[in-house]
């Protein structure tokens, strides 16, 4: 090859193909500076250590969380000779390591989000509190997808779960949990809850759940969601874009659904005091009963009492009315036709008397002439 006379171009097609075949990927761990973004489309930054420094270039799109000078991070890319001679990696991807730097990019994250409103306590919906059917994204290899599962039975058998099988840390993780939350967001029937889990790890195992297109993603599923990363002590962006955050994965499982002991007991109880309502009201209305009942037997007594008098009252009116008390007091009884010359009967206590009339007038005539 030394004695092999090449153009310019196919120097550099010829180192290109050279690096495509030796070292087609390369990952490397650096420090961040001279970021810069071009037409809001090109990403142009510098990754170097105390010695060196390579330039790197990559599109904005596959930038899925912030980035700035001063952090380290592992990039992922392709080294190239550019047309103009210059080295060059092409970066596929690139994320922040070390706990400064990753704490670094989730602050810049989350105030960018906060500020859109992604956070916002509004915007929050409720969970069902005994859902039937739910939508689980876990690594089905996991320990915090088996205790989720332990837990869920345990406290609610019965349940629906449909599982997603997702890598919960790594390059291709965000992706993949995106791509199961379109799923079931796609289903004709939707879960009730769609739960994402993951247990403990290191900062930079959990910041796949900062990766800002997942977040996103959370923030607009159909499906109320609800997400349980690492311990109590972690909290990710993606748990403060769910509908409700759960510290850990059996966290998850003990908010989704009650416990079926204490729903129990909860129901042995209302019944007890339903019982004793009853019973206190069967009581209370059966003293009202009675004291309303004693009233009304005084009432009717009294009654019967003023019934009583009166009644008492007409016999003596009734007795004095009767013809033979009235023949007793020295009165008689006449009939027949009181005119001139009929015969009339008078009736005396002990007899009857058959007299002919003599005479008759007006007694207020007698009267007069008397007067006179």
């Amino acid at each position: 090859m030394e004695n092999t006379l090449l153009t310019v171009s196919d120097f550099v097609c010829l180192i290109n193909q050279t690096l495509d075949y030796a070292y087609p990927i390369v990952t490397i761990e650096g420090e961040v500076s001279s970021f810069k973004t071009n037409q809001n489309k090109y990403i142009f930054f510098d990754i170097k250590d105390d010695e060196n420094s390579v330039g790197c270039f990559m599109m904005l799109w596959q930038l899925r969380m912030p980035i700035e000078d001063g952090m380290k991070v592992i990039i992922k890319g392709a080294p190239k000779l550019t047309k103009w001679g210059k080295f060059s990696l092409t970066v596929s991807s690139i994320k922040p390591v070390g706990e400064g730097s990753i704490k670094k990019s989730f602050d810049l994250l989350k105030e960018k989000l906060t500020k859109e409103g992604l956070f916002a306590v509004e915007r929050k919906r409720q969970i069902p509190k005994i859902p039937s059917y739910i939508g689980l994204i876990a690594s089905t290899q996991s320990a915090g997808y088996a205790d989720f599962v332990k837990i869920l039975d345990e406290r609610w058998s019965g349940v629906l779960i449909d599982v997603a099988h997702v890598q919960v840390q790594g390059d291709d993780s965000p992706k993949q949990i995106i791509n199961a939350i379109d799923y079931f967001n796609s289903q004709e029937t939707l879960p009730e809850i769609l739960v994402i889990i993951r247990g403990g790890g290191s900062k930079d195992d959990l910041s796949v759940f900062n990766d800002e297109p997942l977040v996103r993603k959370v923030a607009s599923s159909r499906i109320p969601t609800v997400v349980g990363v690492g311990h109590e002590i972690d909290t990710s962006l993606a748990d403060m874009a769910a509908d409700v955050r759960a510290s850990t994965p059996s966290n998850a499982a003990q908010l989704i659904v009650p416990d079926k002991i204490s729903v129990k007991k909860s129901i042995d109880e209302k019944i007890l005091l339903v019982r004793n309502n009853l019973s206190n009201n069967v009581l209370m209305k059966r003293s009202e009963i009675s004291s309303k009942l004693d009233v009304a037997i005084v009432k009717i007594e009294k009654s019967v009492e003023e019934y009583s008098s009166n009644l008492a009252m007409l016999s003596g009116i009734i007795s004095q009315l009767n013809p033979n008390n009235v023949l007793k007091r020295g009165y008689a009884i006449v009939r027949g036709k009181i005119e001139k010359g009929y015969n009339i009967k008078v009736e005396l206590i002990d007899k009857i008397v058959t007299a002919k009339v003599g005479d008759v007038y007006d007694k207020k005539t007698d009267d007069t002439t008397k007067n006179r």
